[in-house]
């Protein structure tokens, strides 16, 4: 299993709306992300700043690296482009975490 943590940034005042959004996550969002090997998957709030860290468990990398050119993860994007910071192409501007430290 390969550990996945990034960083990305909502608006201060999408809070609610973001976690409301995620808190009825489509089923057929969840369905993808479970198919493309995803578990495990949170993500926490930085209040004070807006940063949000993801922290996921990944089967198998090139299976994760097909959930963005799915249907479903662009039609999501659309749907959170207007409470958080975004690419051009409405992806969330996402930093990878290296990992230095692990406690099993």
């Amino acid at each position: 299993m390969i550990r996945k943590a990034s960083v990305m940034k909502v608006y201060k005042d999408q809070y609610a709306e973001y976690k409301k959004r995620h808190d009825e996550l489509w089923p057929e969002m969840e369905d993808m992300l479970k198919a493309h090997g995803v578990s495990e998957y949170s993500i926490f709030l930085l209040e004070e700043t807006g940063q949000l860290f993801a922290y996921m468990h990944v089967a198998d990398e090139a299976l994760y690296q097909k959930v963005s050119q799915t249907e479903i993860c662009q039609k999501w994007w659309v749907y959170m482009e207007p409470l958080m910071e975004t690419n051009v192409d409405n992806s969330p501007i996402s930093k990878e975490l290296k990992e230095v430290f692990y406690l099993a």
